[in-house]
């Protein structure tokens, strides 16, 4: 398979680097300099950006905008049992933005890096 990328803007670059790695498991790729770092799991690599440095992700659009974390989109991560998933990441002060919502398809949750990024947790069902 290939790999994905996925950029993400933080508010602090060592907090997410630590949250990616040790609650959800992610290894440090690269982490060249304090705006920003690689990070990888299987398929997926997230690159985080600082809200100011050097690189193009930071930069301000022609509008004036800044880029800023948080929002919607976000990456998902599947996961085997969701519910021992979100008490395991509690240990790590994780902060849910909702509780585990089941339907058709699987179980899924939102949680919010240190930045306020949304990650979903998704349990696909049971075959």
């Amino acid at each position: 398979m290939t790999t994905v990328n996925v950029r993400y803007i933080v508010d602090d670059v060592d907090a997410a680097i630590a949250f990616y790695t040790e609650a959800l498991g992610f290894s440090v790729a690269m982490h060249p300099a304090p705006s920003f770092a690689m990070l990888d799991k299987g398929d997926l690599r997230l690159l985080i950006n600082a809200t100011t440095g050097p690189g193009g992700a930071s930069q301000p659009m022609p509008d004036g905008r800044k880029p800023e974390p948080s929002g919607w989109n976000r990456i998902q991560i599947e996961v085997a049992k969701i519910e021992d998933e979100v008490t395991r990441l509690k240990t790590f002060g994780a902060r849910f933005r909702n509780d585990i919502v089941a339907g058709i398809g699987g179980k899924q949750i939102l949680l919010d890096d240190p930045a306020g990024n949304p990650i979903e947790l998704f349990e696909p069902p049971a075959k």
